[in-house]
C-alpha cells in the first residue's frame, strides 16, 4: 500500500471520530500544557533569581550583631567612698539596668555593696551576651587586617517622612545611610548624576540619591528629580542623583523604594547613634568565600568577645536560591510526567479498544495485500497524530492559563522552545504507547480476523 493511501485512511478514521479523538488525547492536553508551563515557570524563576541578586556581589559577606540585652534587667551596686570591699558603712551609689540598654543611677543610697550581691532576671551579667553597634572604625580595621578582602562598606536604613515634589503630603520611605564605595559593591548603576561622595560623607551634606521608583512617585521621573530639592524629618535636601530600575532583590536594601543620604548625615539629622549598621565586605576570590568568612569571624571574636555576629555571604543566598528553583522545577517535571505517562495508558487502551472494533477492517485490508507494515504504521499513525492534536491543544491551553498564573504573583517565560519541546513529547508519548496496539494489529491472521464478530 502507498504511503498516501495510508494517510488517506488514517484521516478518514480520525474525521469520523473527532469526539473519540478528543477524548483520548485530554491526557496529552494536559501533558503538554504542563511540559510547557514547567519550562516557561522555570525558566522565569531563573530570571527573577538572577534579578534579585544583579546588585549583590558574588564576593559579598554582610556581617551584623545579633540580638541584644533587651532581655534583662539586673542590678549593679557602686561603692561610695566607704562603699568598697571592705570599707566602713557609708552611702554609695545605686544603679540598674534596664532593658533596651538604659541605666537609672540613685546617688547617696544607703544600699551598700556588701548587703546585696548582683542580681538580674535572665542571665547573669558574667554570661550576658554584648550587643555592640558596629562601626566605620571597625570596617576599615577589617579591610586593612583581615587578609582576602578588597573592599567594605558600612550601612543601616531607617524610616522618615519625606516632602517635596509632586507629594501632596508627607510620605515615609526607607532612608539608607551608605559610604561613598557602596554603588560599587553593591553593583548600582546611575541612570541620571552622580552617587554620593567621600566629601558628602565627610562633610555630613545633605544631599540624597533617589531609587527609580522613588524618584517616579516623588517627581514624575527620574530627569526631573535630578537637582530637585526633597525634605527629609523637615530638612532640605538636594538630589544629586537618581539610580537605575534594579527590580526586586533577594536581601538587604531595596535600591528602588529607598533613597540614600550619606552615612554620617543620616546620624546627625535622622538617627541619632540608635543604628543596626551592616557591615560588607568583598572577597578578593570568590572561590575563597568560606576562608575569608573564617578570617572575619575570628577578628571579631577578637575584638568583641562577648557579642555574636550574623554573616552570610551572597554566594550562598544564590545557591539556595537557585536550588529551590531547580527542586520546584523537578517536581513540576514530574507531575507532567505522571500525566504523559496517564495521558499515554490511555491512548494505548483506547486503540486496543479501536483494533477490537476494526478487526473485519484489518482483516480485509490484509486479504486486499497490505502487509504487516502497513497496517503497523497506519495504526502508529493514527496514535501519533492524535497525541499530536492533543500537544497542540495542551499548547494553546497553556498560553490561556499563563495570564491566571501570572495573577498569583509566579513569574511565567513562555517560549518557542518551550512550545516546541510540549509538541515533541506529546507526539512521542503518542508513539510510543501506541506502538504496541498497532502491533497487535498488525499480527492479526486475515482468516481470523474475516470471521471475527
Amino acid at each position: 500500500m502507498k504511503l498516501s493511501e495510508i494517510f488517506r485512511l488514517v484521516w478518514l478514521n480520525l474525521s469520523q471520530n473527532k469526539f473519540k479523538v478528543i477524548l483520548t488525547s485530554i491526557g496529552i492536553v494536559v501533558g503538554s500544557a504542563t511540559i510547557m508551563m514547567v519550562l516557561a515557570i522555570g525558566t522565569g524563576g531563573k530570571e527573577e533569581v538572577a534579578e534579585q541578586f544583579k546588585n549583590l556581589n558574588a564576593g559579598a559577606i554582610d556581617i551584623s550583631c545579633e540580638g541584644s540585652d533587651s532581655g534583662s534587667f539586673g542590678f549593679v551596686m557602686g561603692g561610695g567612698s566607704g562603699g568598697g570591699p571592705g570599707g566602713s558603712s557609708g552611702g554609695g551609689d545605686f544603679s540598674f539596668s534596664l532593658p533596651g540598654g538604659g541605666s537609672v543611677t540613685f546617688e547617696g543610697s544607703d544600699f551598700m555593696p556588701g548587703d546585696f550581691g548582683s542580681f538580674g532576671f535572665g542571665e547573669e551579667s558574667s554570661s550576658k551576651q554584648e550587643f555592640v553597634t558596629l562601626t566605620m572604625e571597625d570596617c576599615e580595621e577589617l579591610e586593612d587586617f583581615v587578609p582576602g578582602i578588597s573592599d567594605a562598606t558600612i550601612s543601616y536604613s531607617s524610616t522618615a517622612s519625606v516632602e517635596g515634589g509632586d507629594l501632596d503630603s508627607a510620605a515615609y520611605y526607607t532612608i539608607a545611610g551608605v559610604q561613598d564605595n557602596y554603588a560599587a559593591i553593591s553593583n548600582l548603576e546611575m541612570a541620571i548624576g552622580d552617587f554620593l561622595t567621600e566629601e558628602n560623607n565627610e562633610g555630613k551634606e545633605k544631599v540624597c540619591v533617589l531609587g527609580y521608583s522613588v524618584a517616579k512617585e516623588i517627581f514624575g521621573s527620574a530627569y526631573d528629580a535630578y537637582d530637585g530639592e526633597i525634605y527629609i524629618d523637615d530638612r532640605r535636601y538636594v538630589v544629586s542623583g537618581v539610580l537605575s530600575e534594579m527590580g526586586t532583590v533577594a536581601s538587604g536594601i531595596s535600591p528602588d523604594t529607598s533613597i540614600f543620604i550619606p552615612y554620617e548625615t543620616g546620624i546627625k539629622y535622622i538617627t541619632g547613634t540608635s543604628i543596626d549598621p551592616t557591615l560588607t565586605v568583598i572577597a578578593e576570590d570568590v572561590n575563597q568565600v568560606d576562608t575569608v568568612i573564617a578570617n572575619v569571624q575570628a577578628a571579631l571574636a577578637d575584638s568583641y568577645p562577648n557579642s555574636e555576629f550574623t554573616i552570610s555571604d551572597a554566594g550562598t543566598k544564590m545557591e539556595a536560591a537557585s536550588a529551590s528553583n531547580e527542586t520546584l522545577t523537578l517536581l513540576l517535571i514530574s507531575m507532567a510526567v505522571i500525566v504523559f505517562l496517564v495521558g499515554g495508558i490511555g491512548i494505548m487502551n483506547v486503540l486496543f479498544v479501536s483494533v477490537k472494533e476494526r478487526t473485519n477492517e484489518i482483516g480485509i485490508l490484509k486479504a486486499l495485500g497490505c502487509s504487516r507494515k502497513d497496517i503497523l504504521l497506519e495504526f502508529l499513525l493514527e496514535a501519533s497524530c492524535t497525541s499530536l492534536v492533543g500537544a497542540v491543544l495542551g499548547v494553546l491551553l497553556a498560553l490561556g492559563i499563563t495570564p491566571l498564573v501570572e495573577l498569583l504573583s509566579v513569574r511565567v517565560s513562555l517560549s518557542v522552545s518551550g512550545a516546541l519541546l510540549s509538541l515533541f513529547f506529546g507526539v512521542i508519548t503518542g508513539s510510543v504507547f501506541g506502538f504496541y496496539p498497532a502491533y497487535k494489529a498488525s499480527r492479526l491472521i486475515p482468516v481470523v480476523a474475516l470471521n471475527q464478530e
